[in-house]
């Protein structure tokens, strides 16, 4: 079988874990601040705080803006439920726009369509690890006042050039970007978030929002010489990451311009052999993009049964995933109204498929993946 991912975790990652074990603090402690601190130099943000996954790193960012009942947030449909479910956790109301076909991320020109006096936020997100056009959604957000979080769930070690510069994705351009660290990610801590900032405040707020409230965190009461008590000052959350997962976490981002290389390379493969078959729609990077290729997604034909070539190719032993989901078209958003047309977001989920792609990936499966492609295509 040649599965749809395959997370790269080898020794390195099984002795960080056992001495996180056997330091015998494996809630969130010293090695999270490491993790924390070795993030943020790498992307290149002032402050990095680590949670329990992307979905509750989203919620925080919403809840820190103070963001809740009465205000909308403008985002894809085409993405996770996860995005659409965050706002819908503050109580806002998530107002769906289009994609563009090619890149499969938010249309920066329906956005600007979008915005009401009620919007409070636009969530971006950088779809499979393809950053979206930061460049006029930033611009948008200033000029109209309201905040730009990034949904970077998928987008660890993507990077974009900004006025000429190359810069790691997570590097603030909006107020928050929001990492996951899922197994299907391109680095895994198995579950676990980050949150990224340059505004000192807002991260004090996810700190404080992530461990209920807390006005002391545990490290610092243990750590000190005196007993003190703490204060719980709003209403928080459990969010943390424990120890454990930082101590891989810490060992996944030294391998993390090898993976990004790596999957970069099936990506290429993959566009020299498939990019002269009629009718197939192959991903678009742009110039000012570099992806992480975190999913490599294809377009159909239309004459094609989605369904039914998945099958093919599993029975063939290529496990493959349909295009990203509409969140619109689920039961918990299918009954609001939606303002604007998202027929863009509704082929790409009904016509496009997920290939195999992660670091491990030979020659000859991508060939065996390509081979088996292309017969359904000409069958």
């Amino acid at each position: 079988m040649i599965p749809i991912a395959l997370p790269l975790l080898a020794h390195e990652e099984a002795e960080a874990a056992r001495a996180a074990v056997l330091s015998g603090w494996v809630s969130q402690g010293p090695q999270v601040t490491a993790f924390e601190q070795e993030f943020a130099a790498l992307v290149g943000a002032p402050f990095a705080c680590a949670v329990s996954n992307c979905t509750t790193a989203l919620q925080l960012a919403l809840a820190a803006l103070d963001i809740g009942p009465g205000d909308e947030v403008i985002t894809a449909s085409h993405s996770f439920i996860a995005t659409a479910n965050s706002i819908r956790y503050q109580g806002a109301t998530p107002v769906f726009v289009d994609i563009d076909p090619e890149t499969y991320n938010i249309d920066s020109a329906q956005v600007m369509d979008a915005i009401t006096h009620r919007t409070r936020a636009i969530i971006a997100v950088h779809q499979m690890g393809i950053p979206c056009d930061l460049a006029a959604l930033t611009a948008i957000a200033k000029r109209r006042g309201i905040a730009l979080i990034e949904d970077a769930a998928c987008a660890a070690g993507s990077e974009i050039s900004i006025d000429g510069e190359w810069e790691r994705i997570g590097k603030p351009h909006g107020r928050i970007a929001c990492f996951s660290f899922h197994p299907r990610k391109v680095i895994t801590t198995g579950e676990g978030g980050m949150l990224t900032t340059a505004d000192p405040e807002l991260d004090r707020k996810f700190r404080l929002l992530r461990q209920h409230g807390m006005s002391i965190p545990d490290t610092v009461r243990h750590g000190s010489p005196q007993v003190l008590f703490e204060d719980y000052l709003v209403v928080g959350y459990n969010f943390r990451m424990t120890d454990i997962q930082a101590a891989v976490g810490r060992k996944q981002l030294e391998r993390l311009p090898e993976l990004v290389a790596r999957r970069r390379a099936v990506a290429l493969g993959y566009a020299e052999l498939l990019g002269n078959l009629e009718g197939l729609r192959l991903p678009a990077e742009p110039a000012w993009a570099r992806s992480n290729w975190q999913s490599y997604c294809v377009r159909l034909p239309d004459r094609l049964d989605q369904k039914g070539v998945m099958q093919t190719l599993l029975d063939q032993g290529i496990a493959t995933r349909r295009g990203i989901m509409c969140a619109h078209r689920e039961a918990p958003y299918a009954a609001e109204s939606h303002r604007h047309q998202l027929r863009q977001s509704e082929l790409a989920q009904d016509h496009s498929i997920l290939l195999p792609i992660y670091a491990q990936m030979t020659e000859d499966d991508l060939r065996y993946v390509v081979n088996a492609l292309t017969r359904v295509l000409y069958r």
